[in-house]
């Protein structure tokens, strides 16, 4: 693993898209229980290099409802975007991860860890990556049929600000949802 992650972290496939240039960013363990795959690192989590080290993942830690030192503690979760670096600015947000990233190394990965129960997929590119043609037409839909991933994926909104729109249409997520997730991830924690 630690040759793997070192691989990662010398990783320079998209370096040309890059406006801050490659910094890749993930963490796993050979014992990692569950695994977060998010978009890709905001410029906050890019200029420290600690994952979900941003407002998005307080959110997440409180959906989470984790410590954070059982978070980054890298035998409960690994950490693995869908693009490693990140990859620029958009209109409203950042752009989409950077599509080399998982085929090049989400398999590499998975295959080390082999104590995986649980696979968080956060936001859209992670669901229809992961999920195929089982994610649903939107991913109001498809968090809200979370049920029929379990008990290998669970799909959920990306926790960034930006996204507070779309928590306050769908209240149903934190009040129905959010409890669901902190119990199977505090099953598996336990």
């Amino acid at each position: 693993m630690e040759e793997l992650l070192y691989n990662i972290g010398q990783c320079t496939i998209c370096k040309a898209h890059l406006p801050l240039g490659p910094r890749p960013i993930a963490t796993a363990h050979v014992n990692s229980k569950i695994v977060i795959i998010g978009q890709a690192p905001g410029t906050k989590v890019h200029e420290s290099g600690i994952p979900w080290d941003d407002q998005s993942g307080k959110k997440l830690r409180k959906w989470l409802n984790v410590s954070d030192e059982q978070f980054y503690n890298t035998e409960n979760f690994a950490i693995i975007p869908m693009g490693f670096c990140y990859p620029g600015k958009a209109k409203t947000g950042d752009l989409p991860p950077r599509p080399e990233c998982a085929p090049q190394w989400h398999e590499q990965l998975f295959h080390k860890m082999p104590n995986v129960e649980l696979v968080i997929l956060i936001g859209a590119y992670a669901q229809k990556y992961y999920l195929k043609d089982k994610a649903k037409r939107t991913l109001t839909e498809t968090v809200g049929e979370y049920k029929s991933y379990l008990p290998k994926y669970f799909p959920i909104p990306h926790p960034s600000p930006t996204n507070r729109f779309w928590r306050s249409k769908n209240p149903w997520f934190e009040e129905l949802i959010v409890p669901e997730f902190q119990k199977r991830v505090n099953n598996i924690l336990s």
